[in-house]
């Protein structure tokens, strides 16, 4: 058992690496974006880049999905070329087509999105272009399982991406517009020099059999990331209309901290699929099912725990104004929202194992309409801390609402005594700091006090109680 799970940690490592390139950006660059930008200005970014998202599901139509699925299930190189060039002439097509509705259209988007500007919009939408056929191309790297090239591609991305937002920001002064073409710079640079190094693989041939038929696999789960689009974004929307600007872009500075737990979630989202569909035994999937649940509330738990109690002297750290202080509020709501969806990742297998996602956007389409209701209740008369709990309420629902429907079709006997364990610990502890109003000292304390915290309560299992003893000096 453990050796799956070292397993799924070294996966976790390399390929979460490359992954981790955006989140750990966005916090790199926030001392540069509150020097140079004011809240409004920060959320009218963070409004057209939730845009962005949305609109890049809707283009993908599934594809992106279907083609992990078939480029595995080709019988021979042929067949894989096929995948690879029918994948990426209808994601460029599909991504023109975006971009020319986005540049036609973006007075109107700009009014949407309660005025955020044109310029900014145009800039998004050649952002959202490079975007699409950039995370197409580097998914040729991990079905080819040459995680160092992904990592690589990642890397000088970013890179590009830091100087081109430092140039642009700070020495142009072309303020949120330049973010956003500073954000893309990176991505576009990386992308031309992928198409000139596949430039053999990427001949023209277009299936359009084959793209019906990953569509069909593809399209049923396009509501569902859409209502999980809803869930992690359309709060800055209710924010941006009833709070403004100003405090959408404080609500958007929280997110960005709390997105520390989503450090780890990434890393190990993109090792999870392959890791839990390659144990081939039904039983033994179950065991493993059931300790990963554990290990991975335990470790992200922490972290939110970490980030909420030590969030007024991280914001302090990164804001270069006062005005941005306040931010730190919605941090513990958020970042345990990112736990709650670590925890839904990891039952929703039991529903692609057993080949049973069809109702999956109930699930997800249920969380968006729940997290929509307390939007509309919560943030008129709580701001963006309404925000944040609503955040966090639909993605318990979402996990609790995937827990029920992963056990009809595949059930596994989860370590609830420790989840609710660990959960509650978590929680209970970092309250502790809220309320106390801790300073710094002992918000470390009680970040600190997590694991021993749950000795007394008998989480620890005798196996891994000998485990930790060995690691323990003496």
């Amino acid at each position: 058992m453990f050796d799956h799970l070292r397993r799924l940690a070294g996966q976790s490592a390399v390929y979460g690496l490359g992954r981790l390139v955006a989140p750990i950006l966005a916090v790199v660059l926030l001392p540069l974006y509150t020097q140079y930008l004011g809240p409004g200005a920060y959320g009218r970014v963070e409004t057209v880049v939730a845009a962005s998202a949305v609109l890049t599901i809707v283009l993908r139509a599934g594809v992106s999905t279907a083609f992990f699925r078939f480029y595995f299930d080709a019988s021979d190189d042929a067949g894989r070329v096929r995948i690879v060039r029918t994948s990426f002439w209808f994601t460029m097509a599909s991504a023109t087509l975006g971009l020319v509705v986005v540049e036609l259209a973006a007075a109107p988007i700009s009014s949407l999105l309660g005025g955020v500007g044109v310029a900014l919009v145009r800039a998004a939408g050649v952002g959202l272009w490079a975007q699409m056929n950039y995370e197409q191309l580097t998914a040729l790297f991990r079905v080819e399982q040459r995680p160092r090239a992904y990592v690589a591609a990642s890397v000088a991305n970013v890179l590009i991406t830091v100087a081109g937002t430092a140039a642009l920001v700070v020495v142009a002064h072309w303020g949120a517009v330049g973010v956003v073409v500073g954000n893309f710079a990176g991505t576009l640079t990386v992308y031309v020099a992928l198409v000139l190094y596949r430039h053999e693989q990427l001949g023209f041939e277009f299936d359009r059999s084959l793209l019906r038929t990953m569509q069909g696999f593809g399209l049923p789960l396009v509501p569902a990331a859409l209502s999980l689009w809803a869930i992690n974004f359309i709060d800055r929307l209710f924010l941006i209309h009833i709070s403004g600007k100003a405090e959408t872009g404080l609500y958007s500075l929280g997110v960005r901290i709390a997105s520390g737990v989503l450090f780890l979630m990434v890393a190990f989202q993109t090792a999870w699929p392959a890791f839990a569909y390659s144990i081939k035994d039904d039983d033994e999937a179950r065991r493993a099912y059931a300790f990963v649940l554990t290990y991975v509330l335990f470790v992200t738990c922490w972290a939110s725990a970490t980030l909420g109690l030590l969030s007024p002297w991280i914001v302090r750290l990164l804001a270069s104004s006062r005005v941005f202080y306040p931010a730190s509020q919605v941090v513990a709501p958020i970042a345990f929202s990112i736990a709650a969806y670590a925890a839904y990742a990891v039952v929703a297998i039991g529903v692609g194992r057993a080949r049973k996602t069809q109702l999956n956007w109930v699930v997800t389409g249920a969380a968006a309409a729940l997290n929509i209701a307390l939007n509309a209740v919560l943030i008129p008369r709580y701001g963006m801390m309404g925000a944040a709990v609503a955040t966090a309420v639909a993605y318990a629902a979402m996990f609790i609402g995937m827990t029920w429907q992963a056990q009809t079709v595949f059930p596994v006997r989860y370590q609830w005594r420790r989840v609710v364990t660990v959960v509650g610990v978590s929680v209970g502890l970092t309250t502790v700091g809220k309320v106390t109003h801790a300073g710094l000292g002992l918000a470390i304390a009680l970040s600190l006090a997590f694991p021993f915290a749950l000795g007394p309560t008998g989480f620890y299992l005798p196996g891994e109680r000998r485990r930790l003893r060995r690691l323990l000096p003496g």
